[in-house]
């Protein structure tokens, strides 16, 4: 344990602590934090640390310097006056703080402790004569030398689980390590009769245990996490090398006591066999744990034809997976699963997960290309891995709802225990605005994931949009006992500190996430949006050029377009004709995205750029032909921003097909159908949509629109004659907008309208 001021360094815990608090940090900064504790004083270089940190990975530079941004920011560190790392401009970096070691605490061992798992994994110790023994017995396959050893299954029901622990690999070749559990949870997983613990339900129990949330699973963790999430089963493996040859064991066990339940080997007469034993010795485990016969020859795959065919792609693969579901880092995991795509250019997974991953971080048309390749390549996969890519691509490639919607409730159907599925049909249901189903979906999975914190963030999102309040703080307090409370609560606790008008809660969260990849720059344009809310457009302004600046650091250029496009759209509404151009001009020359198209579209007509924002449309409605969205959704609601001054009668017409997917739209089409009713003297019908927003702020946020509302009201309720309502309305609004830039264009209209009001 190494101390620095008030620091300690638990190196054997992998924890950090300031006194007695411990301090959350990530895995990888802390590794990085503890090299250069442990070479304190000295120079370490920048590619020194990306070699001791990532051996076998080619890691960019870039993400070493977030890291040190994480470090920085959970010790106070300052880099224009460091306590603790200073910067060696273009060289590397140097611990400058007093580092001394200190004996760590030794805490008393309780009598009543449960006994330790003692299971012994010894391939590697293995004399020839035992080995030879083992021939004499074994039924030899001739296609690759395997050899299967018979044991009494113990049959599993449905209510049992299983956890997957490391493998114990003796070859001394790395490229083993953690390859061989990542191919046999392929193989485990197309299976509809087995359970097995999701990796993320696994990371959370590994923080229960006050353990890193990418720890090895060896056999005595995995045994404990089993044991904490009620699992049943143990499944753990090794891998030695004889010669040539490669001898490959499985082992199935009794979380509770140990006892073993099932066995099976195999061997590999190379290297490049390894992984067709693998998944041999898969296929046989299932069978011995009571899988019918009729299920395994349905669902039973090579993973070689699952998967992949390069030992080195498979770890690469892993190590990205690990990224992004055991640590939250979509970020980090994108090199990685890169480098799997380089290893095998057809490698269908690594596609599929790169895809998602792009999708977590805002960049949607490299998603979408992703996961293109996927489904191009899934002939071979295993039907687990079909139907999750079949589900994905009408979802995020043509973006046709209905088809997707119906591929997730067949991958339900036939992988009932899965809550994969379900989830994604809450996503469909909340992206049409159907958020009450989207609930039901969202316990569905939860049923069947209790521990789920993707599932439990979805529902708290889903509360939120029905401003179900109480119940959204009572999950967010959930999240937190269980100790599973990740990055990405934060933008969700913004949300609901917002709905409260609390904004010191909201500044809070914002300090919480800087310095956090995927969360820093949400939450910056969170900070812009709620500024332009309040009509304070110059503060909106610079925060969106921070959020800019931040997901182009992290994540990327889409990302970026993103925020600036709706920067774009806030301009045109406030009547900032001049900068919604410039700002959606801007927008566009970052990304093409439909999102980013159709929000600098919609600012462009609205600023009067007609001809520019109808070319935008067009050119929508003919890339996705197929996107529900798009069609039903974008198209029309641009469409009629156009018909707004010439023809307000026409943009009533054409926002009828938005109805159905409105408040998936954050009812902007209800906005754009109050001002057609205000241009068609409609007074009472353009009060109803108006009033459709400010009856759901948990769907409409901090959108412009939402404070907008209360201005189109009161002229709703002038064209119907009420000047009282009028003036309460007006008011209402310019109470909102009290602190709010004077020289915005629709303030100073309201303002004269409301002076004329009351003449």
């Amino acid at each position: 344990m190494w101390q620095f001021q008030t620091f300690r360094l638990d190196v054997v815990n992998q924890s950090l602590y300031r006194g007695d608090e411990r301090i959350p940090l990530m895995p990888k900064p802390f590794a990085v934090l503890q090299y250069l504790v442990e070479h304190a004083g000295r120079l370490v270089t920048q590619d020194e640390l990306l070699d001791a940190i990532w051996p076998e990975t080619h890691v960019q530079p870039e993400v070493l310097r977030r890291y040190i941004l994480e470090i920085r920011r959970v010790l106070g560190d300052q880099p224009e006056t460091p306590r603790f790392i200073e910067t060696v401009t273009k060289r590397g970096y140097r611990f400058i703080a007093e580092v001394r070691a200190v004996e760590p605490e030794r805490p008393a061992v309780s009598s009543q402790a449960a006994p330790s798992l003692t299971v012994e994994w010894k391939p590697g110790g293995r004399s020839v004569p035992k080995l030879a023994a083992v021939l004499v017995i074994a039924f030899v396959l001739s296609a690759g030398g395997f050899l299967w050893l018979r044991s009494q299954p113990r049959r599993l029901t449905e209510k049992d689980a299983i956890i997957l622990a490391e493998f114990t690999n003796t070859t001394g070749d790395q490229v083993f390590d953690g390859t061989l559990r990542q191919g046999v949870s392929v193989q485990l997983e197309q299976s509809p009769f087995l359970k097995v613990i999701s990796d993320e339900q696994i990371q959370q129990t590994l923080r229960l245990m006050e353990r890193p949330p990418d720890a090895k699973l060896t056999l005595e963790v995995a045994r404990e996490a089993c044991q904490r999430t009620g699992g049943t089963v143990l499944i753990g493996g090794s891998l030695a090398q004889i010669g040539s040859r490669y001898s490959l064991i499985l082992k199935a066990v009794n979380c509770a006591n140990g006892e073993s339940i099932a066995s099976t080997e195999a061997q590999a007469m190379d290297r490049s066999h390894v992984l067709e034993a693998l998944g041999k010795v898969s296929s046989d485990i299932r069978k011995k744990l009571g899988e019918s016969l009729a299920t395994i020859q349905r669902f039973d795959t090579p993973l070689v034809q699952a998967s992949t065919s390069s030992l080195e792609a498979l770890q690469v693969y892993s190590l990205g997976y690990k990224e992004a579901v055991a640590k939250g880092d979509s970020v980090g995991a994108i090199p990685l699963l890169q480098r799997a795509i380089k290893l095998d250019p057809n490698f269908a997974m690594a596609y599929s997960t790169l895809g998602l991953t792009y999708w977590n971080v805002g960049e949607y048309t490299l998603a979408s290309e992703n996961i293109r390749r996927a489904f191009e390549l899934r002939g071979g996969l295993t039907e687990w891995e079909k139907l999750r890519i079949e589900s994905e691509y009408p979802s995020l490639v043509t973006g046709n709802l209905e088809k997707a919607r119906r591929a997730y409730e067949v991958w339900a159907q036939t992988y009932p225990r899965d809550w994969v599925p379900r989830n994604h049909l809450g996503v469909i249901y909340s992206v049409l605005g159907q958020h009450e189903q989207a609930l039901a979906e969202y316990r569905d999975a939860q049923r069947l994931y209790p521990e789920g914190g993707l599932i439990r963030g979805n529902l708290i999102v889903g509360y939120l949009a029905l401003d179900r309040l109480e119940e959204a703080q009572s999950m967010i307090a959930e999240a937190k006992r269980r100790n599973s409370d990740s990055p990405g609560l934060g933008t969700i606790r913004y949300r609901l500190a917002f709905l409260r008008n609390d904004m010191s809660a909201m500044e809070q969260e914002v300090r919480l996430g800087f310095g956090k990849p995927g969360v820093e720059g949400q939450l910056l344009w969170y900070e812009a949006a709620t500024a332009a809310y309040l009509g304070q457009l110059q503060k909106a302004r610079t925060l969106c050029r921070q959020a800019v600046a931040s997901v182009q650091r992290s994540e990327g250029s889409e990302a970026a377009a993103g925020y600036e496009s709706e920067g774009a759209l806030t301009e045109a509404l406030l009547g900032n004709e001049v900068a919604a151009k410039s700002r959606s001009e801007a927008a566009l020359r970052l990304s093409t995205g439909a999102d980013v198209q159709y929000r600098a579209a919609l600012a462009l007509a609205a600023a009067g750029e007609r001809a520019k924002a109808r070319a935008l449309g067009d050119d929508l409605g003919k890339r996705f032909p197929e996107d529900t969205m798009i069609q039903f959704l974008y198209v029309p609601t641009l469409l009629a921003q156009l018909s707004l001054r010439d023809d307000p009668s026409k943009a009533i017409e054409l926002l009828q097909r938005t109805v159905p997917y409105e408040r998936g739209g954050g009812l902007y089409p209800a906005y754009v159908r109050g001002l057609a009713y205000l241009g068609a003297h409609r007074g009472g019908e353009a009060e109803a949509e108006f009033q459709k927003i400010l009856n759901h702020r948990g769907i409409v946020f901090n959108s412009p629109i939402a404070a907008l509302a209360h201005l189109q009201t009161g002229r709703a309720f002038l064209m119907q004659g009420d000047k009282e309502k009028a003036r309460a309305a007006y008011q209402d609004f310019l109470r909102l907008w009290k602190d709010a830039d004077a020289d915005i264009p629709i303030l100073i209209q309201a303002k004269a309208e409301l002076t004329r009001l009351n003449r």
